[in-house]
Parts: C-alpha cells; sequence; structure tokens
C-alpha cells in the first residue's frame, strides 16, 4: 500500500522529467553541436516567457492591439516552437548615401524610411539577404534612435503566418555581426484589427524559404 502510494506520488515526476529530457534532446540534435544544451535550455525559457508577456499584454485592453469584442475571447497567440537554428548571426553590411523613401502601408499613410544596411546570412544551408531600414521619424528619439525595422516575407505567408509578412527589430551600434532571432519575430497589427495601418514588406525582402519560426497567423 505504501508503495503504491509513492508510485502515485512520484510517477507524474518521473513522467515529466522523462519527456522534458526527451524535449531538451530533440532541441539540442536539431541545433549547434557547439551550443551547450544548459544555454539553449536557458534561452528557451526566455522566449516563452518573452511569449507569455505578449500574450498578457495582448489580453491587456489598456495595450491590446485587439478590438474590443475580441479581447474577451482571446486565448493566446500561436506560435511556432522555439527553435535554436532560427536564432542566426548575420554579417551587417553598412549602405550608404540610399535616399529616403517613402514606404506603402496597408493605408494611405506613407511613412518615410531610408534603407541603412543589408544582413547577410544562412538558415539550411540557404544564404538569404534581408534590408534594414530605419524610420526617419524616429532618428531624434531617445529611447528608439538605434532601431532598425526589418520587415519580411517568406514561404509560410498565407498558410501558417499572416499573409502580410511580418516583422523583426534590432537595436544596431555599428557592428560587424548582429543576431538575427526570427524566433522573436511578430505580425503587424493589421493581422488583429483592420484600423490599424502597417508597412508593407519591400519586395527585396522576400526570403524564398520557410522561416517557421515565431508567430503564427491569427486567424
Amino acid at each position: 500500500m505504501k508503495l503504491a502510494f509513492q508510485l502515485r506520488f512520484y510517477l507524474p515526476v518521473i513522467i515529466f522529467i522523462f519527456f522534458s529530457s526527451v524535449s531538451c534532446k530533440n532541441i539540442s540534435t536539431n541545433s549547434s553541436n557547439n551550443v551547450a544544451d544548459s544555454i539553449i535550455t536557458q534561452y528557451i525559457h526566455e522566449i516563452m516567457q518573452m511569449r507569455n508577456d505578449i500574450n498578457h499584454e495582448f489580453s491587456d485592453s489598456s495595450q491590446s492591439p485587439l478590438d474590443k469584442e475580441d479581447i474577451a475571447h482571446f486565448t493566446g497567440l500561436k506560435f511556432f516552437k522555439p527553435d535554436y537554428n532560427y536564432r542566426v548571426k548575420a554579417k551587417f553590411i553598412r549602405t550608404k548615401n540610399e535616399e529616403p523613401f517613402k514606404m506603402p502601408t496597408t493605408t494611405e499613410r506613407m511613412p518615410e524610411y531610408v534603407k541603412y544596411g543589408e544582413l547577410h546570412f544562412s538558415i539550411s544551408d540557404s544564404n538569404l539577404v534581408l534590408s534594414a531600414y530605419q524610420s526617419l521619424d524616429l532618428v531624434n528619439d531617445s529611447v528608439y534612435f538605434d532601431y532598425l525595422f526589418i520587415p519580411f516575407t517568406d514561404l509560410t505567408n498565407g498558410f501558417s503566418t499572416y499573409g502580410g509578412g511580418r516583422y523583426l527589430d534590432i537595436r544596431y551600434h555599428g557592428e560587424d555581426t548582429v543576431i538575427l532571432d526570427f524566433n522573436k519575430c511578430y505580425n503587424p497589427y493589421c493581422a488583429y484589427a483592420s484600423r490599424w495601418s502597417c508597412p508593407i514588406p519591400p519586395e527585396e525582402n522576400f526570403l524564398n524559404i520557410s522561416i517557421k519560426a515565431g508567430v503564427k497567423s491569427y486567424h
């Protein structure tokens, strides 16, 4: 009787530890052999915490991009499973003498940007390039002056992800290489409600692969 009680008490813990170890093993196998399991585990914890924070924001009527009638039914965004292979090191090539341009949006609004640089990187043996843009409205902003905007499209759009593409942001301070983390890519607010005005990713930022990372389609 005592043994049965102990088994009933410890069995869920044993099962949890077993599946956790299998999960970590799978993740490390699919990731760089040079990355320690502990680093990957900590990284995944940080990504999951970030996603919890995002869901909390979306459920808060004072912050949410959702329409009011949708907030009441919101149960959380859908995400791809965190994958360390989509956290890549990119070579940053500064593009000079670029002319400012007005980036089209989903409305008549035309915010001004300038192409600030190119990011060269590889995913799954594919050599890829994305352009990073600086908003001229934020150049003199004390908080966002170092932000670069990376809107992009890929082969998942219109299927598992929002048809209008997704966004990444980086803070840039003159480095030769930067980290692009597609696990952190996010949807334009237009993916959630039609009242928003969202930049449309330029054609040059189409990636001819499937980026199965980050947020999925809301609907």
